[in-house]
């Protein structure tokens, strides 16, 4: 009788482990769904998406970001501690906007000629910047890679940070306005001045 109900407890954590991890996935990815379907149909056109596609990018990256001074702050909150477990996820989940925000900018500019005219304006070569840092950390952003890169991972993962002020000087430019950036992004530069200070007190 014991051995059964410790069997139905392993199988109802591990039904539970599953529904958090493929329900996080679901979350992450319900943004797009209505954008999908938008250009599936016709009734949104690819420049519409644009800024949206882009912050949903940036507010993963931010989130996934805040984690860590998160959890050093508050070191008792479980649902932090879950979160922070799966913030490899959000890494992804911002990747994969990004990913979705370059494509629809390539098919609204239409051509080749007009990607490469306006290359050089700051708004523009930040945010290709920006996703050329993703592409590695994307790329690597699994267990195998994590094993195989041993100290280096962490050293590349470092990058993001890069990406995190490219990604804040191409959204203030290309958007021509400091206030919507500044909100999302200061509270996060709070946030990790205090991971600093506090892993500097800890050593």
């Amino acid at each position: 009788m014991s051995g059964a109900h410790a069997l139905d407890r392993a199988s109802l954590k591990k039904a539970k482990e599953l529904v958090g991890r493929y329900g996080l996935w679901a979350l992450l990815a319900a943004p797009s769904v209505p954008m999908m379907i938008g250009l599936w149909t016709g009734g949104t056109q690819p420049d519409v998406l644009l800024h949206p596609t882009g912050e949903f990018a940036a507010r993963f990256m931010i989130i996934a970001l805040a984690l860590t001074p998160l959890r050093l702050m508050f070191p008792k909150v479980r649902w932090l501690a879950w979160l922070f477990q799966r913030r490899r996820a959000l890494g992804v989940a911002a990747f994969g906007y990004a990913t979705l925000h370059t494509v629809l900018y390539l098919v609204d500019m239409e051509t080749l000629r007009s990607v490469l005219a306006e290359f050089w304006a700051l708004g523009i070569w930040t945010g290709w910047a920006a996703f050329a840092i993703f592409l590695p950390l994307a790329a690597t952003s699994n267990e195998f890679s994590t094993r195989r890169l041993a100290k280096s991972w962490k050293l590349l993962h470092r990058t993001v940070y890069g990406a995190a002020a490219l990604t804040l000087i191409h959204w203030i430019f290309v958007q021509n306005n400091l206030g919507p950036a500044l909100v999302h992004f200061i509270p996060l530069a709070a946030l990790e001045v205090y991971r600093v200070a506090k892993q500097a007190q800890a050593s």
